[in-house]
């Protein structure tokens, strides 16, 4: 009897038949994509604007600072260590209450 061949080429050619379907999918699948980032690209173009620069004068700097400083360390805080610190920030103003609250982080 000779080796039954016939069934082995057809197993192959259906998987080459599934390759391609796939492919074929993938190929019409980015072009959707890349339609779609169009479509994106010009419902949500960047507006040509003048960038607004915000003038701060160096006292108003200093003050940012100041209180950036203050809440990256009363975040660190858990909440009544916070109030002690805003107690002292009310009392006696940013520059202590940062020194209290560096000083609870340790």
């Amino acid at each position: 009897m000779p080796p039954r061949r016939t069934s082995l080429k057809k197993s192959l050619r259906a998987i080459e038949r599934a390759f391609a379907e796939i492919e074929s999918a993938l190929a019409g699948l980015s072009t959707r994509v890349r339609r779609a980032e169009r479509q994106v690209s010009r419902r949500f173009k960047p507006i040509d604007r003048a960038v607004r620069r915000i003038d701060l004068s160096p006292k108003r700097r200093a003050q940012l600072k100041l209180q950036g400083a203050y809440m990256g360390y009363v975040r660190q805080l858990k909440p009544a260590l916070k109030a002690r610190v805003k107690e002292v920030k009310v009392k006696r103003g940013f520059e202590a209450a940062i020194r209290v609250a560096k000083r609870l982080t340790r």
